[in-house]
């Protein structure tokens, strides 16, 4: 990643369209609740505080749903700068919305009604009834829920994450179809690939849309002979009929069914069935499928081009990674899509899936699901999770689950690094503050639950011991049930010294040359974790580094470098930055706080990285925050990069 000389523009109509949009929801709101009269029945009165949160959850919605729309064009003109603060906008407008009608919804509060609690229950019942077969539903109910946990937040009051839509509801029943198909028979034709090329139905022209079609047909055709690959049918080629649009590029996502040709294969068909055979005993053949991702860049001066093609299948993980900023997809029906896009990448959970698209929210409830599935198939004890105990962090999960579960300790642990402790709450703004930005490649993302009710029996009595001894001010331990206040829960990595200790030398370099990239993304996301352990960094299925504890995360612009490398040796004075206040950082001592074990990994470190070991790099990248430049982030490989054409 780098910093490109390119400033925050000064246009502001995509905000004053929000916050219009905010303030004529908040004022039909309080229209809607300007009508509760103490005469009214309870159940009225109810229905009315419904109908007013369901008015500010359209607004949202549409609003929502409204972005995607806006991004494309934003790609379509080359207006970078723009686009960053429309990604702000898609991560926090939910918050937004939620946090300014709060306020009112207190004041009209009824202040007859003792049992605010169950008052809250009647108003969930006739809400319930409003969204009723909507698409949405699940998206409203956890915008009521959320409201309710803001309304009643001094409160322990746990609640489930999901309601208001059967999961065999109505996204089966609209039978929308989230991809379109193209016929190929025997190769896949440039001009499929042109239909292909244009999905997203661009305004903006391509630079060259028959030249990148048949660069990309064989391309995909000599991957295909790689495979054995048969293929002929009208629909072998299936496209998500979106573009994914994030930072300056826009991916586009889809594969190519086919068969093979001698019938060897894992046996999987569109449908899950194994292709039936010939009535002859002759073998059958096995349909799979192609994943590709084709990744398309804007020039002012030339157009739209293709500039990279990607089919393996890691490489498409991490560009669909929700370490990065989330997409924008103009394809409305958001749960077919997951459950898509988790075809395509079964290594990531469902839940991450959702998130990646921008659906936090319905994401939470995906991932809750599926942790209450995993224990359900497993019954697996959730126990102290791999690695070193953290300090300031409980970690927690099941041994073969694919997540890890986090609580904040009321104090930190002996062998805390730092002087001040700022409490709980404090941490926890830290992993919501990396929730709600660009993580640059390599940051986890963290679904944040408030108020969530476990069974006991799921957890280890060591663990449970752990919580009433360090954490008692955000876990209760009830006879049946464990309560979290806050429960912090992200895809599960290794640690890196754990993975360095079972990995061979070569896995092992690939590890610190990846440890080295997350460093750099980090800062040029303008994060610095001044914990350089590597205790604090994991590795993911694919073999990326991504930093996943936030305690010690901080903006690099507040940090003061200092270097100790243009002293003498024998000098005797103090440094002048040892009397300095704030975070104080000399690149050149990384390495000891890395606590790398292995010397020739420390050798390699020092050669791979050397640029972050020096004055240099930090200053620039401070200068290069401080003058508003935009980062150029590229989330797949330089050498995926198609032909240069003259």
């Amino acid at each position: 990643m780098e910093a490109v000389e390119e400033k925050t523009a000064p246009q502001a109509e995509v905000a004053e369209g929000d916050d219009e949009r905010l303030k004529r929801a908040l004022s039909q709101a309080e229209i809607c609740l300007s009508g509760l009269d103490p005469e009214l029945s309870r159940r009225i009165r109810a229905e009315i505080i419904a109908r007013g949160i369901l008015i500010v959850f359209e607004h949202y919605y549409v609003r929502s749903r409204e972005i995607p729309f806006l991004y494309k064009k934003l790609f379509e003109t080359c207006n970078w700068p723009e686009t960053f603060k429309l990604s702000k906008e898609r991560l926090t407008i939910y918050g937004r919305y939620l946090s300014a009608f709060v306020p009112i919804l207190q004041r009209y509060w009824p202040q007859q009604i003792p049992d605010e609690r169950g008052f809250w229950v009647e108003i969930e019942a006739a809400y319930l009834d409003f969204i009723h077969r909507r698409y949405e539903a699940d998206l409203a109910f956890a915008f009521l829920r959320s409201m309710r946990r803001a309304v009643r937040q001094s409160e322990w009051a746990p609640v489930a994450y999901y309601a208001g839509r059967d999961a065999d509801g109505p996204d089966e029943e609209i039978g929308h179809d989230v991809t379109r198909t193209f016929p190929a028979h025997g190769k896949v034709s440039s001009g499929a690939m042109a239909n292909v090329l244009s999905v997203p139905n661009f305004e903006a022209q391509f630079r060259d849309l028959a030249g990148d079609a048949e660069l990309l047909a064989d391309l995909v055709n000599a991957e295909l002979k790689s495979r054995n690959a048969v293929i002929d049918s009208a629909c072998a080629i299936q496209v998500i009929n979106s573009g994914f649009f994030r930072n300056r590029g826009c991916y586009i996502a889809g594969r190519v069914w086919y068969e093979t040709a001698d019938g060897s294969g894992d046996g999987e068909t569109a449908d899950g069935e194994e292709s039936a055979g010939g009535g002859d005993g002759a073998k059958p053949k096995a349909r799979k499928f192609l994943p590709f991702v084709i990744a398309l860049l804007n020039e002012k001066n030339s157009g739209i081009y293709a500039d990279a093609v990607i089919f393996e299948d890691d490489e498409i993980h991490r560009i669909f990674s929700s370490a990065l900023a989330n997409f924008h997809v103009t394809e409305p029906a958001y749960h077919q899509l997951a459950r898509l896009l988790h075809e395509l990448m079964p290594k990531r959970p469902l839940g991450l899936h959702y998130s990646t698209i921008g659906f936090n929210h319905v994401g939470k409830v995906a991932v809750m699901r599926e942790l209450m599935a995993e224990h359900a198939r497993t019954d697996e004890l959730i126990d102290f999770a791999v690695g070193s105990r953290g300090t300031v962090a409980i970690g927690f999960s099941m041994p073969s689950s694919r997540y890890v579960l986090k609580v904040i300790r009321d104090t930190p642990a002996e062998g805390y690094k730092w002087d001040a402790f700022d409490g709980p709450e404090a941490i926890l703004r830290k992993y919501g503050f990396v929730h709600d930005m660009d993580r640059a490649g390599s940051m986890l993302d963290n679904v944040i639950y408030s108020n969530v009710r476990l069974e006991r029996s799921w957890f280890a009595p060591e663990l449970l011991q752990e919580f009433a001894r360090a954490a008692p001010s955000s876990v209760i331990i009830l006879h049946r049930y464990v309560l979290f206040k806050h429960l912090i829960v992200q895809m599960k990595l290794v640690p890196l010294p754990v993975y360095l200790k079972t990995a061979d030398f070569e896995a092992g370099k690939r590890a610190i040359e990846e440890l080295g990239i997350c460093i750099q993304n980090n800062a040029a996301a303008n994060i610095f974790n001044k914990d350089l352990d590597a205790r604090n960094y994991g590795v993911s299925r694919i073999g990326k580094i991504y930093l996943f504890d936030y305690d010690a995360v901080e903006p690099l612009s507040g940090v003061k470098v200092r270097t100790n490398v243009d002293r003498f040796d024998g000098e005797e004075d103090i440094p002048d930055w040892f009397f300095e206040t704030g975070t104080i950082f000399l690149p050149e001592e990384m390495l000891v706080g890395l606590r790398i074990d292995d010397p020739d990994l420390r050798r390699h470190f020092r050669e791979a990285n050397a640029e972050l070991m020096s004055l240099g790099y930090w200053e620039g990248m401070q200068r290069a925050h401080a003058k508003g430049f935009v980062p150029k982030v590229r989330s797949y490989l330089p050498e995926r990069s198609l032909p240069k054409r003259g």
